[in-house]
């Protein structure tokens, strides 16, 4: 059975979108993962199939029901039991590619796209769903960050990459930002390629790569510099 990921929604015709094309898109084709794609409105209530409510206690906006939600949660676990549910929400624990390394080693997701001003905190304590977010910001709902999350999830599906045996030189694999790359022509508008990465020393070229990876970090992201060196200074037992 391939990685399948349910996406419930209100706007079902935003996907497959990016992730019917490029790699996403060609191992969706060969069937290494599926999409399973939702419409929650037909779990609405009334011949409006009605999705949301006014806020308890007040307030701008709308908020959508825990009934509601509940439903189309419990229909898509009866189509693949056994995979997390996940919420999309800027209140979420921040998205990582350790979380989506685990993920990808797993059968799937249900990913519910937020709308409106939130969902009953109800629908989300009762079906014990995992608030994830993709960071510090607000998006007009769930769709695109679900589709953020599927492709870093689906790329690390044995297959999908293709030749690339591992991606264990990325951006975050190894706690460190990713190192510069560069390719034809070795000189570009007086910018030349650095003189190791052409030396054909590939001891030279993996020492490079490591410290530019760090010098990228140490700039660029101080949050996982400070964990890159607690860790190296646990493992040479500090």
């Amino acid at each position: 059975m391939s990685w399948r990921a349910s996406v419930l929604t209100l706007f079902p015709e935003m996907f497959p979108g990016p992730l019917g094309v490029s790699l996403a898109g060609k191992a969706l084709e060969k069937d290494l993962w599926s999409l399973d794609v939702r419409d929650i409105r037909d779990h609405g209530l009334g011949k409006h199939r009605t999705v949301d409510d006014t806020p308890a206690g007040g307030g701008p906006g709308m908020v959508m029901r825990a009934d509601v939600a509940a439903a189309a949660i419990d229909a898509a676990r009866g189509a693949g039991p056994g995979r997390p549910a996940i919420y999309l929400s800027p209140r979420g624990t921040r998205l990582t590619q350790a979380r989506v390394r685990s993920w990808a080693a797993g059968t799937g997701l249900i990913l519910h796209c937020g709308r409106f001003e939130g969902l009953d905190e109800r629908a989300i304590e009762a079906r014990g769903l995992e608030e994830i977010s993709l960071g510090d910001f607000v998006l007009a709902g769930g769709e695109i960050a679900a589709m953020a999350l599927i492709e870093a999830t689906v790329r690390l599906i044995p297959g999908v990459l293709g030749d690339r045996t591992s991606p264990a030189d990325e951006s975050f694999e190894a706690g460190l930002l990713e190192y510069p790359h560069y390719t034809r022509p070795q000189s570009f508008e007086d910018l030349d390629i650095p003189a190791v990465l052409t030396s054909g020393n590939h001891a030279d070229v993996a020492r490079w790569r490591r410290k530019a990876a760090e010098a990228l970090t140490k700039l660029r992201r101080p949050d996982l510099w400070a964990l890159y060196e607690k860790a190296l200074y646990e493992k040479d037992g500090g």
